[in-house]
């Protein structure tokens, strides 16, 4: 007798709530920014339903669809080969920015659709090597490889996307037993990475220097001459990399706890750039206060619970490795925009998942969510 699956309402729910939330307080965010640049308030609005629209069909069809349809290799290689091929031509058609891949009004982000791809990869391959998980000839090796490259094509425009994906990687080979000494040699080899990255584009390091160095009173001691500074602040876009931190925090302070009033901010009314995209917790903590920005935060410990108790439930490795990915993907993305936004970590160009504007992002998140939310119907 066939099983009778039933859906986690819980989660369900709570996806819904949060993109009908990141529709209302979007328009909030962006109706100015639109008017002035394209004539009407409900530019950025209009793109998101469309494809918001998209995104929950996308999201319902992978609900629906067996989560061990995945479990091939065929599957697995095919998508990461898929997600590297399109990250290789951004690469070379947007020789610009090497984000975009552009067809007429059209644009879609490959480093946002390299996540659910990576996703399946890691549950498939940590599944299939799970009893030789710590052989480095067999397993770290062929996994650091795939996983490297993938992170390598992805780090060249995206450094915070990039570290979703190295974080959610190992957040999953850790559960799959790990050991430590190969986590730190990992946590080394990343740590190194980030760093020359960072010092690789000028702009990346001014900016993590000025967020803790905001005077360049460190740097000015050993280089008295002002080279370095003003190197560093040539590369920059903006007057003062820390100026978007210092407006977001002002928008966070002002709405103390009850917050000033959806559509009553003044951040957004040109102050705050960004504010509809990377920003856009700002507004709503500015405008709904406390309880609008701990109401966000709910809603992502909310799926990170449905995720986590999906994960031990499963009665196999895949199902578990799967609902693990999805939710670390998710989460920490959500949790490093919401840090960088009060100040807590140095400025990433990184959405928050389903409130931020931007279709690839959206498509993504939600792509992955229809997976975790079909996994949780076969949970004992």
């Amino acid at each position: 007798m066939a099983q009778k699956l039933k859906t986690d309402w819980i989660l369900f729910a709570t996806v819904l709530v949060m993109i009908s939330f990141g529709v209302l307080i979007l328009y909030s965010a962006s109706s100015i920014m639109a008017q002035l640049r394209y004539g009407s308030s409900w530019h950025f609005v209009l793109r998101q339903v469309a494809w918001a629209a998209v995104a929950v069909l996308v999201m319902m069809t992978l609900k629906r669809t067996h989560y061990r349809t995945y479990q091939s290799p065929a599957v697995a290689f095919g998508a990461i080969g898929l997600a590297l091929l399109l990250l290789v031509g951004v690469y070379l058609l947007d020789s610009q920015h090497h984000r975009w891949l552009r067809m007429g009004p059209i644009g879609l982000q490959p480093s946002e659709l390299a996540k659910p791809a990576l996703v399946i990869f890691l549950a498939f391959f940590v599944t299939w090597r799970a009893r030789a998980i710590n052989n480095p000839r067999y397993t770290l090796v062929p996994a650091a490889l795939a996983v490297g490259l993938v992170i390598l094509a992805v780090v060249v425009a995206d450094l915070g996307t990039a570290v979703v994906l190295g974080g959610t990687a190992a957040i999953v080979f850790f559960v799959a037993g790990l050991e430590l000494r190969y986590c730190a040699i990992a946590g080394a080899v990343a740590a190194i990475g980030v760093c020359l990255f960072i010092v690789a584009e000028p702009y990346r390091l001014a900016r993590v220097v000025k967020f803790f160095d905001p005077e360049f009173r460190v740097v000015a001691k050993f280089d008295p001459q002002g080279r370095v500074k003003t190197r560093l602040e040539k590369s920059l876009t903006t007057r003062d990399t820390n100026y978007q931190l210092q407006q977001s925090k002002i928008a966070v302070g002002a709405g103390g706890a009850v917050g000033m009033g959806l559509m009553n901010g003044r951040q957004k009314l040109l102050y705050l750039p960004e504010a509809h995209t990377d920003f856009i917790y700002a507004v709503a903590a500015e405008e709904l206060g406390l309880i609008g920005s701990a109401g966000l935060l709910i809603g992502f410990f909310t799926i990170f619970w449905r995720g986590w108790r999906t994960a031990i439930r499963m009665n196999d490795d895949f199902g578990r490795y799967l609902a693990l990915g999805v939710t670390a993907v998710v989460v920490v993305q959500g949790l490093i925009n919401m840090s960088v936004v009060l100040g807590m970590m140095p400025t990433k160009g990184i959405p928050l998942p389903m409130i931020s504007s931007g279709g690839s992002s959206l498509l993504s998140t939600l792509a992955s969510l229809g997976i975790l939310m079909n996994v949780s119907e076969h949970a004992g």
